[in-house]
């Protein structure tokens, strides 16, 4: 593939080529359930400037804090602390739920919101262990309304403009993976609930931030992970409750495709995704830290492609209310959730037992 066709095929891509409903349907109105910076400062944001999406109600266990947002944002009708969500105050102002609270409690609300008919977007990892993963897909097989894990990076262009290419075949057959994410929450404070091993499960690095590489890999590839080999430390005071201050991590996809992989949650900003195929590699970086940019090598020629630069957040909320909107099921359905959830569990459990760990045997 010559440079200008390479970019003439990547540029073909539309920003919503996923969007089946009219401008004008809707709005689909939000109840928000957990109140810290992610849901204020990014989720809110990105559905007042959504297509689809409304925010009518906000949930904390909070009183104060669930009325001050409230009174801050004027199309929130109401605010509930999770006492008053639970007994099905005010139930009647909203259509469906974001759940973003510590992972341990997102069970909890999908039990209330499934019994309440609301449809429901989970943030990720879905829950704090495999054991209650397996309770959200349960609850959610018996609702009557759609529910969805949150990946952002689903909606991403430059994520799919990257999965349409491996299928095309235009870097060949992938070979490997390389993968990263990393952050620094030393200094966010003692009570973060990322190194409460009670509320983040499993730990702290790979749980919230090495499932981006697993996940949408899984997704570019459209394949699913067998086995996984890891390392990990904790050697920082505020990592003592959790074993992974850093981790370094293997993970075999189907077809014999093996991707590496390394998460902090104690070191500099940083985000990419690689993937190397018999005839080429295209590149995501930065990948998961919002304006994801792609470049593709295919032989001799290589496109660093301008992507649109959309909110991932409003895109991602504009696509679960489209698919409310339309009636169908979400791609990242609690299902698809199950199977990073089986993987995070082999990775910690390869760790500590220092050894190749099966995906399939965590079933």
């Amino acid at each position: 593939m010559e440079s200008d066709d390479l970019r003439q095929y990547l540029e073909s891509f539309t920003r919503r080529e996923w969007q089946e409903s009219s401008t004008d349907a809707g709005p689909v109105r939000f109840a928000l359930i957990g109140l810290g910076w992610w849901t204020v400062d990014e989720a809110m944001p990105a559905i007042e400037d959504s297509t689809f999406c409304e925010t009518t109600a906000v949930v904390s266990g909070s009183s104060e804090k669930a009325e001050s947002v409230a009174d801050e944002h004027e199309s929130v009708e109401v605010g509930l602390t999770y006492e008053e969500f639970h007994d099905g105050v005010s139930s009647e102002t909203y259509d469906a739920v974001y759940i973003c609270t510590p992972n341990a409690r997102h069970l909890e609300f999908v039990e209330t919101a499934a019994s309440q008919g609301k449809a429901i977007l989970c943030e990720k990892p879905m829950e704090a262990t495999l054991e209650r993963a397996e309770a959200v897909v349960d609850v959610c097989d018996g609702a009557d309304a759609p529910a969805m894990i949150a990946y952002r990076m689903h909606t991403e262009p430059a994520v799919r403009r990257a999965r349409e290419l491996v299928r095309s075949g235009a870097i060949g057959e992938p070979v490997s993976v390389h993968g990263t994410m990393t952050q620094s929450i030393v200094g966010w404070g003692p009570d973060q609930w990322r190194l409460d091993s009670d509320l983040v499960g499993y730990g702290a690095s790979v749980s919230d931030l090495g499932i981006y590489p697993v996940n949408t890999t899984r997704f570019v590839l459209d394949r699913d992970p067998v086995a996984v080999q890891s390392m990990m430390d904790s050697t920082h005071e505020y990592f003592e409750d959790v074993p992974d201050e850093v981790a370094a991590f293997t993970v075999s996809y189907e077809g014999g495709i093996y991707a590496a992989c390394t998460a902090s949650q104690h070191s500099q900003l940083q985000s990419f995704l690689r993937i190397v195929g018999t005839d080429g590699s295209l590149t995501i970086e930065p990948a998961f830290h919002m304006d994801s940019s792609l470049s593709v090598r295919v032989g001799e020629a290589t496109v660093d492609v301008e992507t649109p630069q959309v909110n991932q957040m409003e895109a991602e909320f504009d696509y679960f209310a489209d698919c409310v909107l339309a009636g169908r099921e979400p791609y990242a359905d609690p299902e698809h959730g199950l199977v990073d959830m089986r993987t995070l569990e082999a990775i910690y459990d390869a760790a500590e037992r220092e050894r190749t760990v099966s995906v399939d045997a965590n079933r």
